[in-house]
């Protein structure tokens, strides 16, 4: 059961690097999600630590979102990581959006907002927590996880 936690972390990674040619140097990624799990500041064990690590390494800017998590996170990266005190501010100027935790905020999103506030409109839901089809409709690549995961990979419309 470990190999299989520690393997389901190490796949958002995976699709980012995978995206963006395996260089992320330069990129900024924004991160909805940083606790284990939602309704709790508890980071132990957290997908988002192994996957700004990652981030960090591959020389990538992480801006990082979190409604109670963030001083926590914080502790560990210190200022390695940009925190943003409000949800969509993290996505401003970012390649690409990974959500870790499905915090209730994130499940119905301002799909509009987050076109605006990306510069580039790409998600990898770690979460499945949308309907591929429907994001695929409002030009976003999409990159879910999971037995259909990969199935729903699509590339956005031309603007």
């Amino acid at each position: 059961v470990d190999d299989v936690n520690d393997a389901q972390k190490e796949i958002l990674f995976q699709k980012i690097s995978k995206y963006f040619g395996n260089n992320l140097a330069g990129k900024t990624i924004a991160i909805w999600g940083l606790a284990f799990k939602p309704r709790t500041d508890d980071i132990r064990e957290a997908p988002s630590l192994v996957l700004i690590s990652q981030l960090l390494q591959a020389g990538a800017k992480v801006q990082a979102y979190d409604p109670v998590a963030m001083p926590n996170v914080k502790a560990v990266f210190g200022g390695q990581v940009q925190f943003l005190e409000k949800q969509y501010d993290a996505l401003s100027g970012a390649d690409a959006l990974a959500i870790v935790t499905e915090w209730g905020d994130f499940r119905v999103p301002n799909f509009e907002l987050m076109k605006q506030k990306l510069k580039q409109q790409v998600i990898f839901d770690g979460r499945n927590l949308y309907e591929p089809e429907q994001v695929r409709k409002l030009g976003f690549y999409y990159s879910g996880i999971g037995l259909h995961g990969d199935d729903y990979i699509t590339t956005p419309k031309t603007l």
